[in-house]
């Protein structure tokens, strides 16, 4: 979720700057893009060589740097996609609340527009204090999101409410907040990807070329977006890190459309991108079948049409999405697909198209729905694709909603 979302940390001068290295830590080990904006008090009570070298940026203070080098803070407040002021000491909550700007961190949080939390830190009867109250008041009023501190022992010996939040609540807090403003949010999507393996004897099988590599890249766009992503996969080498994805291994097509059709119950959306075998042998041999046997033939039978199925089971709000590799005649074969089996989208890849189809880092798409209208891609990173699909289903659903 916070994978290469741009995050300023804003510290100022509270005991609690301690955890603002850890804070820092986290974000950077989640992904994100972090700079430090610290207030000229904050300096007291954590170096800023602590924070520039966890943050890989240098720290910043004041308008100039010591190489007279000019921080915008209009630029830096259109650089965030959201900014952090953890912690939030009672002087800076009271500045905020009154436009106040003495300082680099009040300038870049007045100008800027992303979505801005709070971290209160302070002693408990400051945090109870009319004033602060009615300034916490103020800053929420204003569309800014307050991360409610923590009860406990405080640094003036007294216990109560007043500390910090710790670093990996406000990150898991920034998670859930920054997710509701993604298209998928809430959305529970199926992609399935890669090749399935039919079994000829215990030891050869009938499969493709299929890598898996678009599906999960799929799978990694759809996550990034909020969506709750069951990956149902084939045979790969494949990983996936993010912990939206449910990955689910399968390997016969037998086993896709069992695991495929009992998740679509309670699917959103769902992409099958998956390189399924259209036939399998009739009868799976107990045995190796030796090679000093005559074999002159197998006999192959059609395997469980997991699209057609979902497209019979499929209800108003669901939005079900198919992909097609043709060699000949590929846009009326898509076309056909999408009646066919009753489909909202269908993604088109031609092996006639060079970087396109299996074994690639790259592919070439058509896009076409079921009102027969066509978007054509350039061949791109299947990263890139993936996101192209993503993008195309959230515009399709925002026009077709039900």
């Amino acid at each position: 979720m916070l994978s290469n979302k741009n995050i300023i940390i804003g510290v100022t001068g509270g005991i609690a700057a301690y955890k603002s290295a850890f804070l820092v830590r986290l974000l950077i080990k989640a992904g994100a893009n972090v700079k430090v904006i610290m207030t000229p008090a904050s300096h007291d009570f954590i170096t800023p060589l602590t924070l520039s070298t966890l943050s890989k940026n240098p720290v910043l203070t004041s308008f100039a740097n010591k190489t007279s080098e000019w921080n915008s803070h209009v630029d830096l407040g259109l650089w965030a996609d959201a900014i952090v002021i953890a912690p939030a000491t009672a002087n800076s909550i009271a500045k905020m609340a009154n436009g106040l700007c003495d300082n680099l961190l009040l300038a870049v949080y007045l100008s800027a527009r992303c979505k801005v939390f709070v971290a209160p830190s302070m002693d408990l009867d400051m945090y109870k204090h009319p004033s602060t109250t009615e300034n916490l008041r103020r800053l929420k009023s204003f569309g800014n999101t307050i991360i409610a501190p923590g009860k406990g022992e405080l640094a003036s010996g007294l216990h109560g409410e007043g500390r910090m939040a710790e670093p990996e609540e406000i990150v898991s807090f920034l998670e859930k907040e920054l997710s509701k403003a993604l298209p998928f949010s809430g959305k529970n999507i199926i992609v399935t990807a890669g090749p399935t393996y039919e079994a000829i004897d215990p030891v050869r099988f009938i499969g493709n070329h299929s890598t898996g590599k678009m599906g999960f890249a799929i799978a990694e766009a759809f996550a990034e977006q909020g969506g709750k992503v069951t990956l149902i996969c084939g045979p790969n080498a494949l990983s996936v890190s993010n912990k939206n994805i449910n990955r689910i291994d399968i390997t016969s097509a037998e086993e896709l459309y069992n695991v495929t059709v009992k998740e679509f119950k309670s699917a959103d959306i769902a992409i099958l991108s998956a390189a399924v075998a259209d036939f399998k042998a009739s009868k799976i041999a107990s045995q190796k079948i030796k090679k000093s046997k005559s074999l002159t033939s197998i006999e192959l039978i059609p395997t469980k049409d997991t699209l057609s199925e979902l497209g019979k089971i499929k209800k108003s709000n669901q939005l079900l999405v198919g992909f097609a590799l043709e060699t000949e005649n590929e846009i009326e074969n898509a076309k056909l697909k999408i009646k066919n089996k009753n489909l909202d989208l269908i993604v088109l890849n031609s092996l006639n198209d060079k970087g396109a189809g299996f074994k690639t880092e790259t592919n070439k798409i058509t896009i076409i729905d079921k009102h027969n209208k066509i978007t054509k891609f350039e061949l791109k990173s299947k990263l890139d694709v993936a996101k192209d699909i993503v993008k195309k289903i959230e515009n399709y659903k925002l026009k077709n909603k039900n």
